[in-house]
């Protein structure tokens, strides 16, 4: 038998195995290997590139319509029956301890994928960030980009979690249903 061909990383492929290699510990008499640096896109490229994109028209002044891509915070019923436990939660994503380049990767493929597979309830724990005295970066942060171009089309809105799921510390996300082809 031959060995499959090698093939490089992709950066969602490459976030997932740092996440998993920092919890692993090495045999005995083996160093750590450091995978060799891969180019990576940071968020501040991402926005920068936007911003300066002069391809993109402006938007209209006096043309208000429905934005088929809106988010809306979820119903109050929705909110009780996921605290309680009668609408299941069909996915979880932990985004403790990782940067926000490495949380954001992560967001985007675990959302990825639940979209795919017609998934429509998920929980993305973000924590607290007490540790640091404030309100913490991804608390912050993943509200902000799930209102984004790349999780938009994904993601139909959002709401802190109750509190026996990790409350301020974690998000319910509604993901839309599947285009029907």
């Amino acid at each position: 038998m031959s060995r499959a061909a090698h093939r490089d990383l992709s950066d969602e492929e490459r976030v997932l195995w740092n996440v998993v290699a920092r919890t692993a510990t090495p045999l005995k008499g083996r160093g750590i290997v450091d995978p060799p640096p891969a180019e990576t896109v940071t968020m501040a490229e991402i926005l920068a590139e936007k911003a300066a994109d002069p391809a993109r028209p402006a938007p209209a002044a006096a043309t208000p319509r429905r934005n088929a891509t809106a988010q809306h915070p979820l119903d109050r019923q929705t909110h009780d029956k996921l605290a309680s436990g009668r609408l299941p939660i069909e996915g979880r994503v932990d985004l403790h301890g990782m940067t926000q380049e490495q949380a954001y990767g992560l967001l985007l493929s675990f959302l990825g994928r639940a979209h795919a597979n017609g998934v429509r309830y998920v929980l993305v724990i973000t924590g607290k960030g007490a540790s640091s005295g404030g309100d913490g970066v991804l608390r912050r942060a993943v509200p902000a980009w799930l209102a984004t171009a790349p999780f938009r089309g994904m993601v139909g809105g959002h709401d802190p979690a109750a509190r026996g799921h990790g409350g301020g510390g974690a998000l319910y996300v509604r993901l839309r249903k599947k285009a029907a082809r």
